[in-house]
């Protein structure tokens, strides 16, 4: 005798034919010229978006991992820089974190040299207690040259490198090459969101009365989250309590210097301040915790600390930390602000945005959807947004600040086991671990660590058997190369004119 649920897993499942993109801005860009142009060919696709509903569009800093993104679809670096306004970016300066006046960089390229039983940290480790070892920095090209200001691209050089951008111009960039790969756009407002008998989404209803059928939907409609959530119930874990930041106030100004090749991260009595530098331009903004800061005390705030001449008003935008309980639902996947939020503090949002765009990709139901399949992207989308959530937390759990409430909070709360974990293990022996699937390696978590104050109790004692002289010149050997590499770059700004100008206007 077969059973209904037996009967119901051997149906034919429904072929995908048709994509729709809810929303535009960079998530649903990304998206749609990923699968233009790398799946193209027999899916008819269409994003629908409104050009009376703004984009969040302050995520203009990036990580590394978006050479992968690039080289999938085929740009050249130059061509999306020049199209961008943009700059390098090797790191970000956190200032004030772990007390007032202070500063460490965490940069993107890895530190010193390993050995196969322990990393660099520990021969620094030592050398520091010798006397024998300078600032953790100075054994890494990257760092170096953020604090010299100093890049250039080189032929088989590590790609450690990101970019600071304009969000806006660079969604322009992909729908043009969306377009050419035959994504079909629609202007106008979403009405409604039809189902089907089964709780599938069937159609998007416009507010002009159109209709756009679908197999496939995904969700780019923002914090809104209009499918995932909105329609489908999907629910929302709240990350609030670890991360308590909920509002941030972006207003952009006139460049009044050469831009750095780094983030600036400026810790502040109620939360941080961004400061990106573009080409013609600087990209800044608070975040802050509305619990101890009212949004006009915080707007204030930050025009007192902002330089040159604004271009735009300050708007708020209001947000809460967290995730979607799964990220794919039915037939529709959340990409973007709709599947969950991490705050900008180490310019991950575009990287999540890829991460899913390639992960549907590789898990992409042409035949239908599967239960299996769904399940694995939600896995692996969760594992990779969780340990992303305890890096972000580190940078407010681990400080020494306590002037002012929102800094004793953070300092006292409770943290998720795994976090602490990674900060006990370190704390005890000076180990770190990078795990499958993780976006942050050891060189990231170490430089963070130590800058905000977590010092190991001891190193591996396999540096024990290096004789001091040897290690001492080890250590001299790294940082001499180090300097020497950096010193051979040309001046940042005059690097970007010579290679990726802004051909904007």
């Amino acid at each position: 005798m077969t059973t209904s649920n037996q009967h119901s897993s051997m149906q034919q499942p429904k072929a995908i034919k048709k994509v729709v993109i809810a929303g535009g801005g960079t998530a649903g860009w990304m998206t749609a010229a990923a699968l233009g142009k790398l799946l193209g060919k027999g899916l008819d696709i269409t994003l629908v978006e409104s050009d009376d509903i703004g984009t969040v569009g302050v995520g203009e800093a990036t990580i590394p991992t978006l050479h992968i993104f690039h080289r999938l679809l085929g740009l050249r670096e130059q061509d999306v820089m020049a199209a961008t306004n943009a700059t390098f970016k090797l790191g970000i300066q956190f200032e004030n974190w772990r007390v007032k006046n202070e500063s460490y960089i965490h940069s993107f390229g890895f530190l010193g040299k390993d050995c196969w039983a322990c990393g660099f940290q520990h021969f620094w480790l030592k050398g520091k207690t010798q006397g024998v070892a300078s600032q953790i920095g100075d054994y890494c090209v990257e760092h170096l040259a953020a604090r010299e200001g100093r890049f250039a691209v080189l032929p088989n050089q590590d790609l450690n490198h990101a970019y600071h951008l304009d969000a806006t111009l660079y969604g322009r960039f992909l729908r043009e090459l969306a377009q050419q790969h035959g994504v079909r756009r629609v202007e106008g407002k979403i009405a409604q969101v039809e189902q089907d008998q089964s709780g599938d989404i069937s159609a998007l209803t416009l507010a002009s009365g159109q209709s756009v059928e679908g197999d496939l939907f995904i969700d780019c409609t923002g914090f809104r989250a209009l499918l995932i959530e909105q329609t489908l119930n999907t629910g929302f874990e709240d990350w609030s309590h670890w991360l308590p930041c909920d509002s941030a106030i972006a207003v952009q100004t006139k460049t009044v210097a050469e831009p750095v090749p780094y983030t600036r991260a400026i810790a502040h009595e109620s939360g941080w301040q961004w400061r990106i530098p573009l080409q013609s331009r600087v990209g800044n903004g608070l975040v802050f915790c509305s619990k101890f800061l009212s949004d006009e005390d915080a707007k204030a705030l930050l025009l007192r600390n902002i330089e040159g001449e604004r271009l735009i008003e300050p708007r708020v935008i209001k947000f809460r930390t967290g995730t979607r309980r799964v990220h794919w639902n039915k037939n529709c996947v959340a990409i973007g602000l709709s599947s969950g939020f991490l705050e900008p503090l180490e310019s991950t949002s575009i990287h999540l945005i890829q991460r899913s765009i390639i992960r549907l990709m590789q898990m992409f139901p042409s035949n239908g959807i599967l239960s299996a399949d769904v399940a694995e992207f939600n896995n692996q989308t969760r594992i990779e947004m969780n340990n992303i959530r305890d890096f972000i937390i580190l940078h407010y759990k681990a400080t020494e600040r306590d002037d002012s409430k929102f800094w004793r909070y953070c300092r006292d709360m409770a943290v998720p086991e795994s976090l602490e974990h990674r900060m006990a293990l370190f704390r005890q022996s000076g180990k770190v671990y990078k795990f499958a699937q993780e976006l942050f390696g050891e060189s990231s978590w170490i430089q963070v660590m130590l800058g905000q104050g977590l010092t190991p109790a001891q190193h591996h004692p396999i540096v024990d058997l290096m004789p001091d002289g040897e290690l001492a010149d080890f250590l001299l050997t790294i940082q001499s190369q180090v300097k020497k590499t950096v010193m051979n770059y040309p001046k940042h700004i005059d690097f970007i004119n010579h290679y990726c100008k802004a051909n904007i206007g």
